[in-house]
């Protein structure tokens, strides 16, 4: 498709304001679930709060992938040490930057209309609204994504240096926060195909996907290295598949729609969100079943080409309305519009209000915390199985003052780790015999192929213990252990 360099009108402020400022609004609406944060929010939030030595010297054993984020969260909390405020601010604002940019896009592709729809359907999406609220990189991969979109169909309206360096730049930001943003490349690049993209624009898109790689490769090399951080993940199942291929059909249904492009747009919308929803799901779960790596919050950005067909369709429904209806009165249209926008926010708010319970996450770290505290005092031992359980003591050192930790060797600061180093599995027995009461940290259910330690952990309480009392926490258990005859 030839491009029309006569360029769409320049004030995309009106379209682009509303899903940004509903989405802000959204973020910021119980943004702290309750006092609540899950055990991957408190890796970012410990982190963070290192020195820089400190995290460069973990990010050469673990947890690379997530480096520039580290730095990122360490430099707001030197601003403003603002707890969970402060830990989710960062994916508030990338989350509102991606509904902006995407309404800027549907408005370049698809015109005024489309783009303010497919903004705040964006800015209504369960996952949006999910991942805004998460102190990890997700928030911001997906606004680079977005973004990088933007100025893709920028740089294809007007091919110029300074438009593919500011897209390379934006989409090698994305891959250092997260390597999987990548992918979105591959879709940029079937967008360019379906939209029959000409020479001088494939050209610009090379170089700058070459740049991107180029400086993502050392990223992904060490991140290979640090594998053993994702052994967790299994190969996916229907659970894993259902819900990007319910998603994938309902756009591709959306894209069979007549869909008129915006004047000057250099493709259709649909080019672009189409590739965008499917590819990197498909090709994450393709790969996965040789070498598992697909979890859904890795790719969450593609629920941007999502967004993006709903809107479309919306505004196809809204252009086969009665004319009755389209021609509203000037003065009453806004009351029509700001009704028809209630409605949209409103329809989804029981499931809004559950996002931001602390049932909404796998677990509830801070409440493990003030468990412990309950049930301990000063001078109680604290053990916690597995090791990777000791994320509530370096959550809320205060919740755990007065209680020794039998197992711990090195801390996780010291020993460039998460979550510490821990000593022989004799001197952790030696030590929980000298005990007469004990605090447990563990997970519900005991998980296979426990380590050493954490054998001799169970075994030693096994011996001369008794649980006293338990608090089952979200996800997470809390148990006092005495010796036999003195919970009392």
């Amino acid at each position: 498709m030839t491009t029309d360099k006569t360029a769409t009108p320049e004030r995309g402020w009106p379209v682009l304001l509303p899903p940004a400022l509903l989405t802000l609004l959204l973020g910021f609406w119980g943004v702290e679930r309750g006092g609540s944060i899950w055990r991957d929010e408190v890796v970012s939030y410990q982190v963070a709060h290192r020195s820089l030595p400190e995290i460069w010297r973990l990010l050469h054993e673990i947890d690379a992938v997530h480096g520039l984020h580290y730095l990122l969260l360490n430099t707001v909390f030197r601003l403003w040490d603002g707890g969970l405020p402060a830990l989710r601010l960062p994916s508030v604002l990338a989350m509102a930057l991606a509904a902006g940019a995407l309404a800027e896009t549907g408005r370049r592709l698809a015109g005024r209309r489309a783009g303010l729809l497919a903004g705040l359907v964006f800015a209504l999406v369960p996952a949006v609204q999910q991942y805004a609220q998460e102190g990890r990189s997700y928030a911001s991969v997906c606004a680079a994504v977005v973004l990088g979109s933007l100025l893709l169909v920028r740089a294809w309206q007007r091919p110029t240096a300074r438009a593919w360096t500011a897209y390379g730049a934006v989409m090698l930001i994305g891959a250092l926060l997260h390597e999987f943003a990548v992918l979105a490349m591959a879709a940029h690049a079937l967008t360019l195909c379906w939209g029959r993209a000409g020479r001088r624009v494939w050209a610009g898109w090379a170089v700058a996907a070459a740049a991107v790689l180029a400086g993502v490769l050392p990223l992904s090399l060490i991140s290979r290295a640090q594998a053993d951080q994702v052994a967790w993940i299994t190969t996916p199942g229907w659970s894993d598949v259902w819900a990007p291929a319910l998603t994938s059909a309902v756009g591709a249904l959306c894209a069979c729609l007549r869909q008129p492009a915006a004047p000057g747009a250099p493709c259709r919308a649909r080019a672009l969100a189409l590739p965008l929803l499917v590819l990197p799901p498909a090709a994450l779960i393709l790969v996965s079943f040789l070498d598992p790596l697909y979890v859904d919050r890795y790719v969450v950005f593609s629920y941007a080409g999502l967004a993006l067909l709903l809107g479309l369709a919306l505004d196809r429904a809204w252009a086969r309305l009665p004319r009755a209806l389209t021609e509203w009165p000037v003065p009453g249209r806004p009351v029509v519009a700001s009704l028809a926008l209630t409605v949209l926010v409103l329809a989804p708010l029981p499931l809004e209000r559950g996002l931001r319970t602390p049932q909404s996450r796998p677990n509830d770290v801070a409440a493990a915390a003030r468990a412990a505290r309950d049930l301990g005092r000063p001078g109680d031992a604290v053990l916690f199985v597995p090791g990777a359980r000791r994320e509530a003591a370096l959550y809320d050192p205060a919740a755990f003052a007065g209680l020794r930790d039998l197992a711990l060797a090195r801390t996780g600061a010291d020993s460039g780790t998460i979550n510490g180093v821990e000593t022989g599995p004799e001197r952790i027995r030696a030590a929980v015999a000298a005990q007469r009461r004990v605090v447990l940290v563990t997970d519900p259910r005991p998980r296979a192929g426990a380590s050493a330690r954490d054998q001799a952990k169970l075994a030693a309480l096994a011996a001369r213990f008794t649980p006293c009392r338990t608090r089952a926490i979200h996800g997470i258990t809390v148990t006092l252990y005495t010796v036999r005859g003195a919970c009392g």
